[in-house]
Formats: C-alpha cells, sequence, structure tokens
C-alpha cells in the first residue's frame, strides 16, 4: 500500500512534467488521416497484427519458425501478465484522464496507463525476430515504431509509459530468445 502511493506520487510530478510534451504530440490527432492512421495502427496493436504474424511465421521461416513461433506466443502471454500486474500496482491514470485538454482518440482497452502494453509486446516480438530473423525483424520495424507513437498520439499513454514498455519489452524478448532459443540465434554467440 505504502509503495502505491509513493508511486503515485511520483507519477503525478512525472505527469505535470509530461504534460506538455503530451499534449503537443496529441496535436497530431486533430488531422483526420493521421489519426485514422493511428487509429488502425493501435487496432492492429491490439494484438491482431501480432497473432497473424505468429501464425504466419512457421511459413516464413520453415526452419526456425515453428519454435519461434510458439514462443512468441508464450512470451506474449508473460508480456501480458507482466504489464497487467504492472498497471494494477502502479496505478497510473491515462493522460486523456488526467488533463481533460488531451483528447483520447481511441478507447482504451483497460484503465491504467503505466506501462504500455502496446509497445511492451511490440518491442518484445521485434526484439526477438530481431535476434531470429533480421531480415522480418526489418519489415516489421516501421509498425513496430507506430505503435509506440500510436500511444501517445492518441492520448492513451505518456512518453514515460511508452518507454517503460519499451525497455520491459525489450528485456523480455531478449531473455527469451537468447535463453529458450539459443540454437537459432544469428546476432549473438552462444
Amino acid at each position: 500500500m505504502a509503495l502505491t502511493s509513493k508511486a503515485s506520487r511520483f507519477f503525478n510530478q512525472a505527469d505535470q512534467r509530461e504534460y506538455a510534451f503530451c499534449q503537443a504530440i496529441n496535436g497530431i490527432a486533430r488531422f483526420p488521416s493521421a489519426l485514422g492512421y493511428f487509429q488502425l495502427v493501435s487496432r492492429l496493436g491490439d494484438g491482431w497484427f501480432w497473432y497473424a504474424l505468429i501464425l504466419a511465421t512457421p511459413l516464413i521461416a520453415t526452419g526456425q519458425g515453428p519454435a519461434l513461433a510458439v514462443l512468441m506466443a508464450l512470451t506474449g502471454l508473460s508480456c501480458t501478465l507482466t504489464y497487467k500486474l504492472l498497471k494494477r500496482w502502479l496505478v497510473r491514470e491515462r493522460p486523456f484522464i488526467s488533463f481533460p485538454s488531451i483528447s483520447c482518440g481511441t478507447p482504451p482497452l483497460d484503465r491504467y496507463s503505466f506501462p504500455s502494453g502496446h509497445t511492451l509486446h511490440a518491442v518484445c516480438f521485434q526484439t526477438m525476430l530481431t535476434l531470429v530473423l533480421p531480415g522480418l525483424a526489418l519489415v516489421i520495424l516501421p509498425f513496430t515504431l507506430s505503435v509506440a507513437a500510436s500511444r501517445v498520439v492518441l492520448g492513451l499513454h505518456y512518453p514515460t509509459d511508452v518507454a517503460a514498455g519499451a525497455v520491459i519489452g525489450g528485456l523480455m524478448g531478449y531473455a527469451s530468445a537468447r535463453y529458450l532459443l539459443p540454437d537459432m540465434l544469428l546476432l549473438l554467440p552462444a
């Protein structure tokens, strides 16, 4: 309980510091084409894009694809548990809730903001692909970056939520690929 109140005080201060930057980025959503693009990216980042990629991976890379697909699915479940526990424990309100001048560009999947689950998953999968299938990772990179940007553009997250999601997701993806698929890694010595 004491940790939650400390986190709450910390986030209240951080929210004030990030407000102007958040509001400026959220201003991109005033343009209908940008809003439509980031809403689509956000919707695909809800999981649909990643589910399709996981299902396609065995077809794209017949050698290591099946094992990678299974590991991505299991790591994705770990990511979901991690961000849900952190959100429930740390309780940071979303920018559009704390600051009415920030508009909500699409309905959130849950109430709290820290960390960004969309970014956590996107960077986790991006990291795994980079380590095992770097050619495919390069093709996926623009989508991953768009997912991360969409979270702030749509008023759903602060930049630090996105940064934390990226760090946690990157570490989870790295650990998963490095220690559970060590024979498949193309970039790292065993």
